[in-house]
């Protein structure tokens, strides 16, 4: 994927990001021009600002990836996880890009230089004030759309899961507390997560 010629690039996508929200306006060529660091995503020609994430949310990204990470070398699993600050292209023909807090992804041919093409297996995002609505609505359609098997909304405000099971652009929600341990479905529940260490 090739980027616009930077110089033109930051100057015209600055003009346009005055006006976040202003739809259709941007391009994947533009997000991949933007200057290093620039924490945003894209989705449907939108650029939407990703907010600094807090303590609590740095941990429960860390704890969670850490758990995922050493349940995958320890069953030899071909999955693999990551987190935020690789893009994610969840469509082939759409100017979409995002970063999910920690995601898992089975297929390797899914996996280049650049991100990830197509719709990992697992989202986890962790909520925060500024982008619940991102979370709960706009992200939650977006990867339904896309094809996600299992997506994750971690609220450490309410210290709540909620946990939605995708198929067929219809979900199976299950709601579960800090202090629960969370069966994950795309491992049939062998790997549960539980974050009672961040309970209040």
């Amino acid at each position: 994927m090739d980027a616009l010629p930077l110089e033109k690039t930051e100057a015209s996508v600055s003009e346009k990001k005055k006006t976040i929200d202003q739809r259709g306006n941007f391009t994947l060529a533009d997000y991949m021009a933007l200057p290093e660091g620039t924490r945003v995503e894209l989705i449907d020609g939108v650029l939407y600002d990703m907010a600094g994430t807090s303590v609590v949310h740095n941990r429960v990204q860390n704890d969670a990836y850490q758990k995922v990470s050493e349940f995958i070398q320890s069953n030899d699993g071909d999955c693999e996880v990551f987190t935020a600050g690789v893009d994610v292209f969840l469509f082939e023909n759409r100017d979409t890009a995002v970063q999910p807090d920690v995601f898992v992804v089975c297929d390797p041919d899914k996996v280049d230089d650049h991100g990830v093409n197509g719709a990992p297996d697992w989202v986890i995002e962790i909520a925060s004030p500024s982008n619940y609505r991102h979370d709960y609505l706009r992200k939650l359609n977006l990867y339904m759309e896309a094809g996600v098997r299992e997506y994750w909304i971690i609220n450490p405000m309410e210290q709540n899961i909620s946990v939605y099971i995708i198929e067929d652009m219809d979900f199976e929600l299950h709601f579960y507390g800090f202090t629960d341990d969370v069966p994950v479905y795309i491992y049939g529940g062998k790997l549960k997560l539980n974050f009672s260490r961040f309970a209040e």
